[in-house]
């Protein structure tokens, strides 16, 4: 059976390579791209099972990318967690307007991504 593919999207080197090795660990394919642009791109081209989403990237933020992608027919069944340091209520709420799936705070658990993870692909 192919592995789940993963697309994180965020401009931290550092914690990309932390959630990309959680995610190999745990055998899904993790897929990277660096900038809001970069990360719309790729979904469209790789059609992942699941996108891991930053909300401050450069070329253009998560909300929308995640907006553009949830509006699209082909790609609005593609779960997506919000990724963020932003904590404000108002946030999550422009988060859940714009279609994501799941918001998960920075610093965070790898337990607690994993675990949402695997609930919104429902393998």
């Amino acid at each position: 059976m192919a592995k789940k593919r993963i697309l994180i999207i965020d401009d931290e080197l550092e914690l990309i390579k932390a959630v990309q090795i959680r995610l190999q660990q745990a055998d899904y394919e993790a897929l990277v791209a660096y900038d809001g642009q970069e990360g719309l791109e790729k979904a469209k081209k790789e059609n992942p099972d699941l996108i891991i989403l930053d909300l401050m990237l450069s070329k253009m933020d998560g909300y929308k990318v995640c907006g553009l992608l949830k509006a699209d027919t082909r790609y609005h069944k593609i779960p997506i967690i919000m990724f963020t340091a932003r904590v404000q209520e108002s946030d999550k709420k422009m988060g859940r307007e714009m279609g994501a799936d799941a918001y998960i705070t920075k610093p965070f658990d790898h337990q607690i991504l994993l675990d949402k993870i695997k609930e919104l692909i429902q393998e």
